[in-house]
């Protein structure tokens, strides 16, 4: 199991020599970044800077985009763009997850039909069955005493 898979992400533990390794920076740059807000690490409780991985993946996005020649104030620009995106898809998966389950709560949304072999399927509501899937209805015909038809209402004689 690779160590990076168990740690959290987020999580703050490096220091920023370690970060500044990590990133292949130098620290002055690292704290020149975080006086901009580029990449804001976060504070103990004595003001010492700890980054996570996000934050060194982050510095390495940031020292890409310098190395095309992109200017500060546009790698400032893109990394907001792309946290509003991130957090749009976050909302997006919400939001989507939320009308799922409001749509199978709603009684009388739910619609059953069964298959050829007898299995009962949930159809998603407006879907129709496919080939594979039939609804069929048998209505058994009430033959009362004495009456020589059969259940299917032909003469049995």
């Amino acid at each position: 199991m690779d160590p990076r898979d168990a740690m959290d992400e987020d999580a703050p533990v490096f220091v920023i020599s370690v970060a500044a390794e990590l990133s292949g920076m130098h620290p002055q740059t690292l704290r020149q970044y975080d006086r901009l807000g580029l990449v804001s690490p976060t504070r103990t409780a004595g003001r010492s800077r700890r980054y996570s991985m996000r934050d060194i993946v982050q510095l390495r996005e940031v020292a890409r985009l310098g190395a095309e020649g992109v200017s500060l104030e546009g790698i400032a620009r893109i990394l907001e763009l792309e946290n509003q995106v991130s957090e749009l898809r976050g909302r997006v998966r919400q939001l989507e997850s939320a009308l799922a389950d409001e749509l199978l709560s709603r009684p009388g949304r739910r619609v059953f039909a069964a298959r050829g072999d007898g299995d009962v399927v949930s159809l998603r509501a407006g879907v129709r069955p496919s080939r594979q899937t039939e609804v069929v209805l048998y209505r058994a015909a009430l033959v009362g005493p004495g009456d020589d038809r059969d259940a299917g209402g032909r003469d049995a004689r």
